[in-house]
Formats: C-alpha cells, sequence, structure tokens
C-alpha cells in the first residue's frame, strides 16, 4: 500500500507566508489594491480555485509563484518550485488529469523547455483547467534573448490570451481556466515585462470555495475523455478533436468582454493592438489629440482570431495600424484575414511591422507608436530635437553617471572567475570556457575577466563542452572548460554532464554552487533542504551525482584563492582525460543566510599601498573591480568601501604587496 510520507502535503511548522491576512486572500469584493502584474495574475488564479502550481524561477515570471507559495497554507493549494520548465508542466498537468485545476508560469525561453510535453499535451487533453502563463521580455531586460512564446499557440493549436493592463491580468488568469475546461486543453496567457513587473489597480473578485478531491480516472475506453487513459492516441483523432476545439473557441471569442473598441464610428485610421502596447496606443492617440480621427481595436483573444469581430472593424476604414511587440505575429494572421475576407472588406492598407513603421526588435513606446500614427495618415510627427535630446543626454550622465554590469560586492562568482581566468593564462594553452545562463552570465564582461567565450541556453555549456571534449582528434589542444550553477545544473546539464561521461569527453566542468536559484531571487531547488512552500525538502547532492554518472569530483572555495588555484591546477595537469569536475562552493553574498553578516572587516594599510606607484598597477580596483574597492586619487591610495563590501576578505589575497588586510570576525 502506498503511503502520504511524513510531512509532505502538510504546512511547515512557524511558518507565517500563508497568513489569511495577506491581500491576495483579501474576501472583500470590489476591493481595490495595487497590485504587481504578477501578483494580479496570481490572485486572479486563486479567483479561479487552483489547485497545484509548478514552475521553475524565470524573470519575468518568477514573482507568480512566489505570491502563491505565501498562501498556499491558507489555500491548501500544493506550490513547487520544479527542476525545469517541462517538469513544471507535467506536474500541472498531472493535477489536470485528476481533475483539479493547475497552472504553470515561465518566461519565453521556458516555454521552449516545456514544448516537448506541451505538444502532447494538446493532443491527450485535459480535464481540470490547466493555464500556462508566458511572460515574455520584449527588449531582452533580464534575458539573453527576446524570443516570444506566442508562435506556440498557433504551433500547437491552443487558445492564447493577452491581457491589456493589470486588472485584465487578474481576470483573464481567472476565465482562461473557464474556457480551458470548456475546451478541454490548455490555455496560454501572455504576459510581458512592462505588465509583470508594473504595477496597478486591481478590483477584486471573488475567491471560489475550496471543496476538491483528486482522482484519476483511468479504467475507460481509450477514446473516453473523461474516463479513459489521457494520451495523444490516435494521433489524426486527437488533432482533429483540437482542431475542432479550436473553432469553437472562435466562436467564443467572438462574444468575448476582454475584446474592446475604442474611437469613432468610422475611424480614419484603425489601430489594432493588444498586450501592453494598448497602453502606448491609448496614450499616443491622446497627446496627438486623434481621439476622433483614430479607433483603437484591443483584442485579449490573439489567437485563433475572432474573424467576425476583426471583420467588422477592418471594413470600417481603409488604413489599418498594427501595434505589437515583436514579431509582426499579429498583423500577419491579421493579413491572412484581410485576404480571406478581401470582398466583405475591402482592400486595405496596412502599416505596421512589416512595412518599416515600427521597428522589429526591442520594446515600443508612446513615441514610436506616434511616429507609425504619423506616416500612416501623413503628418509628420515631430521627434524632440536635437539640442533637446543632447541636454537630456548631457543631464543624464552628470546625474546618473555610467555603472557598467559587474557582480556584487563579496559575489564567489567574481573569486571563482578570478582562479579561471589566472589558470587559463598560466596553463598557455588557449584554453576556453563556455558559458551557462545564470549571474555568472556576466563574466563575458570585464567583472568576470572576460572569461566566457560561448553563451547560448541553460545547460548549453556542458552540452557545447562535450563536443568541443571530442575534437582531440581533430588536432584540438586547447583546454575545455564549462561553467554552470547549482539551479541550473539540475535544471538541464545533467543531460549533458551523462553524455560527456558516457563518451569520454576531455572536460573541466566548474560548478558555480552558490546554494539558491541566486539570479532570479534565491528560489529553492533539489539541492536545498526546503521547499517552496518552504516546508522540508529532501537535498540532492551535486557532488554525489556527479560521482554516481561517473566523473572525478573536487570541491574547494572559491574564497580560497589558493585551494581554488591548487584544484584548477591540478585538473589541468591530470593526463587521464575523461570528465573532471570542480565545485567551488560559496553562498550568494545577497542570500537571506548571509545579507549583512560579514566574515571579515576589511581595510587598507596605506603605509603599504602605492596605488599608481605600485607595479600592480591598481590590480585591486582596475583588475578585481570589487565594487568595494575604491581609488582615493587624491590620497593615491585604495579605500575600502565600509557600507559596501561584504566582507569576503578574497581582495587580501590578490594585493601582491599584502596592503589589503583582513581581520576575522566572525566563522564561516
Amino acid at each position: 500500500m502506498f503511503r502520504k510520507p511524513k510531512g509532505i502535503g502538510t504546512c511547515p511548522r512557524n511558518n507565517d507566508r500563508g497568513t489569511s491576512m495577506s491581500r491576495l486572500l483579501d474576501e472583500t469584493e470590489g476591493k481595490e489594491y495595487f497590485f504587481m502584474g504578477n501578483e494580479a495574475i496570481a490572485r486572479g488564479a486563486l479567483e479561479a480555485g487552483i489547485s497545484v502550481a509548478a514552475a521553475y524561477p524565470g524573470t519575468p515570471s518568477s514573482e507568480i509563484i512566489e505570491n502563491l507559495s505565501r498562501v498556499a497554507c491558507a489555500r491548501n493549494i500544493y506550490v513547487e518550485w520544479s527542476a525545469n520548465e517541462k517538469v513544471a508542466l507535467e506536474v500541472a498537468a498531472a493535477a489536470s488529469f485528476a481533475g483539479l485545476r493547475s497552472l504553470t508560469a515561465m518566461k519565453q525561453n521556458g516555454v521552449n523547455v516545456a514544448s516537448d510535453f506541451l505538444l502532447h499535451l494538446v493532443g491527450s487533453g485535459i480535464r481540470g483547467g490547466i493555464v500556462l502563463i508566458s511572460c515574455d521580455d520584449p527588449g531582452a531586460l533580464s534575458s539573453v534573448n527576446e524570443g516570444e512564446a506566442r508562435h506556440f499557440a498557433r504551433l500547437l493549436e491552443i487558445p492564447l490570451l493577452e491581457p491589456g493592463d493589470f486588472q485584465e491580468a487578474k481576470d483573464l488568469t481567472a476565465w482562461a481556466f473557464e474556457l480551458s475546461e470548456e475546451l478541454k486543453t490548455i490555455v496560454m496567457v501572455r504576459s510581458v515585462t512592462r505588465l509583470s513587473h508594473a504595477s496597478g489597480n486591481v478590483r477584486l473578485g471573488k475567491l471560489r470555495d475550496l471543496n476538491r478531491k483528486a482522482l484519476f480516472r483511468n479504467q475507460g475506453p481509450i477514446l473516453d475523455p473523461n474516463d479513459g487513459p489521457m494520451v495523444s492516441t490516435p494521433v489524426i483523432y486527437k488533432h482533429g478533436l483540437q482542431q475542432a476545439r479550436m473553432k469553437l473557441a472562435r466562436e467564443i471569442f467572438e462574444e468575448s468582454p476582454f475584446n474592446s473598441y475604442l474611437g469613432p464610428p468610422r475611424p480614419e485610421l484603425l489601430i489594432v493592438t493588444s498586450s501592453t502596447c494598448f497602453l502606448y496606443c491609448r496614450e499616443a492617440v491622446t497627446i496627438l489629440g486623434l481621439k476622433e480621427q483614430v479607433g483603437i481595436l484591443k483584442l485579449a483573444t490573439t489567437w485563433p482570431l475572432p474573424h467576425n469581430l476583426v471583420s467588422q472593424q477592418l471594413a470600417l476604414t481603409e488604413k489599418i495600424l498594427i501595434v505589437e511587440e515583436v514579431i509582426p505575429f499579429l498583423e500577419e494572421n491579421i493579413k491572412v484575414l484581410a485576404a480571406e475576407r478581401a470582398k466583405e472588406v475591402g482592400l486595405k492598407t496596412f502599416f505596421g511591422k512589416r512595412e518599416g513603421n515600427l521597428p522589429t526588435t526591442g520594446e515600443l513606446n508612446p513615441d514610436l507608436v506616434m511616429a507609425a500614427i504619423g506616416q500612416a495618415l501623413g503628418r509628420e510627427y515631430p521627434p524632440p530635437s536635437k539640442s533637446y535630446r543632447e541636454k537630456a543626454q548631457e543631464l543624464s550622465l552628470r546625474l546618473a553617471p555610467v555603472r557598467e554590469q559587474t557582480f556584487c560586492a563579496g559575489c564567489p562568482h567574481r573569486a571563482s572567475f578570478l582562479s579561471i581566468h589566472r589558470a587559463l593564462q598560466l596553463d598557455g594553452r588557449q584554453g576556453f570556457v563556455c558559458g551557462d545562463i545564470g549571474c555568472y552570465t556576466m563574466a563575458i564582461l570585464p567583472c568576470g575577466f572576460n572569461t566566457l567565450k560561448t553563451l547560448h541556453s541553460m545547460g548549453s555549456g556542458t552540452g557545447l563542452a562535450s563536443g568541443f571534449g571530442q575534437l582531440g582528434r581533430f588536432g584540438l589542444s586547447q583546454p575545455v572548460l564549462t561553467v554552470c550553477g547549482d539551479s541550473t545544473f539540475y535544471h538541464a546539464v545533467l543531460p549533458a554532464l551523462i553524455n560527456a561521461v558516457h563518451h569520454r569527453a576531455n572536460i573541466l566542468m566548474i560548478i558555480l554552487d552558490n546554494c539558491g536559484t541566486a539570479m532570479t531571487g534565491f528560489q529553492s531547488h533539489p539541492g536545498l533542504e526546503q521547499n517552496a512552500m518552504n516546508g522540508q525538502a529532501q537535498p540532492v547532492e551535486i557532488k554525489r551525482i556527479c560521482e554516481a554518472i561517473g566523473a572525478r569530483v573536487t570541491q574547494a572555495d572559491p574564497f580560497d584563492l589558493e585551494e581554488t588555484g591548487r584544484a584548477l591546477e591540478n585538473a589541468f595537469d591530470d593526463e587521464e582525460g575523461g570528465v573532471r569536475v570542480l565545485i567551488l562552493r560559496q553562498m550568494c553574498a545577497l542570500a537571506p543566510e548571509r545579507k549583512g553578516k560579514k566574515r571579515y572587516e576589511m581595510s587598507v594599510n596605506e603605509t603599504l599601498c602605492l596605488s599608481e606607484a605600485c607595479g600592480c598597477n591598481r590590480l585591486c580596483t582596475r583588475i578585481f573591480r570589487c565594487p568595494g574597492l575604491m581609488s582615493d586619487y587624491a590620497k593615491g591610495k585604495a579605500v575600502i568601501d565600509e557600507v559596501i563590501c561584504a566582507g569576503c576578505g578574497v581582495c587580501a589575497g590578490i594585493c601582491p604587496v599584502g596592503a589589503i588586510v583582513r581581520k576575522e570576525v566572525a566563522p564561516v
């Protein structure tokens, strides 16, 4: 008999994160709160009565699960940070198969990770409502690409909803669960950074009464959607069902109250838009004083398009401007519709991204929209004058000096990459490091000594290294290194590491273990002892995993430059070949357990420090570049900023004359 493990499914002791006082749990219908977009999405899921939420942290989506985890105990919800997005979607799907409502959230990159299972989930269908929140990042404000997830909706034939403001972020999320259950398919809700991370007024709806019991019915015939097994076969039959669902979705979207029109009955120009671009369009039209000439059709149901609604609006004018971020997804779909219904809507002149009126990269803003409106109407919208722009730039530089991206004071990654950089230089064989996604991505910049030489998706550093590690037979003699973080290790590195070990790739893998998913806010991962709900979890140790796979493993403290240097030297000198793993473990300086706590009090012996006159050529401030170190040019000395300094003590190990002094004040 299977028994529930002790502690699983219960709230942790002394945990007040799920207090009923949270505004997310306020039951006062109609009350307004100032919510962040992701907070509004979380409230919408609560109003829909979700039972399970699973995700992998990824900016700008992380706060959705963070908010749900805080109220998980009070609402009897299961919330987890999964190993990656594919697993998160699978966890959510299991809840759906058992008749419960569930949610998963991810950034645009994560939809790619989840897409394999997503393709099959669309085929099998669902039972309890399931919603995928995709938080795209136009402008790549917190990403290494600005690819978007809307195309998956068309590719996989699932409904796509795009809220245009914070109220809709809540209301559309709640409605998405109703839609999911009516159509028996997963629904995608797309947010963007400027919605997820901005804030606005949100009126609360009713929280559903929770009376849920999970039961996975699976004894019926294979084609029984309610009692049969959940499979994506027979494929042609199931594909036909999904297309029938999309036809029904289009009919539902025709009457959706979330689509709206703002403007005159017969506009001179019709703007069709969605998401936060609606706010840019409304502001642009207001600034230009064109409310009587320009109409705005805001679509919240962007796939499949509500054909009749859009056609009716297209027929009202000859000029159409389509405003969206980033790729012309909506634009192309509307043009196809206009071509199919040319007799009904007439010939149109389109303006948008494909015509060059709006950029196909980066974020939009009211200025860009105003310029596009001017082009469409044949009226010049004068941009700010050259003198105005020059004055603005001058003031911005004076009031906010340019600051390059850098690691935080006391960041273990700075110490790690200093040691890696030194080891590669001493080795002299032009070795290189394949990078990965995390805070340590910045090692491609001067703050990391320009150490990383490749940078792609999560886990690809080790996959690339696995490939490079086979090129010795073709004359490649350069040492091949790869780095990844602890959270990334569980997310995507394991398959690549297994591949490298199995094929005896000649590589050194360095795991930068800073004890948490630091880049996105210290969410838990499988290597830690707590879960998303702050309860007890079973840690899965990185060192033991690597050893079990067959790699030779060494561990060191990156703050100990001598120990780390020896470990790297030994790894370079290892003639056995194959995969060697070096774990550099030191907690992030901003981790809650360490923040504000210093091991060392740092100071500078001004008698020994010669600054420019020293043969080191200001190694501490020019090369090491920790924000806690500064140059006092008047004195000609290095200075410790006591406020910023995290007390890691590493800088004392880099000064060749011993001018930087550390005094221990607390044990590690």
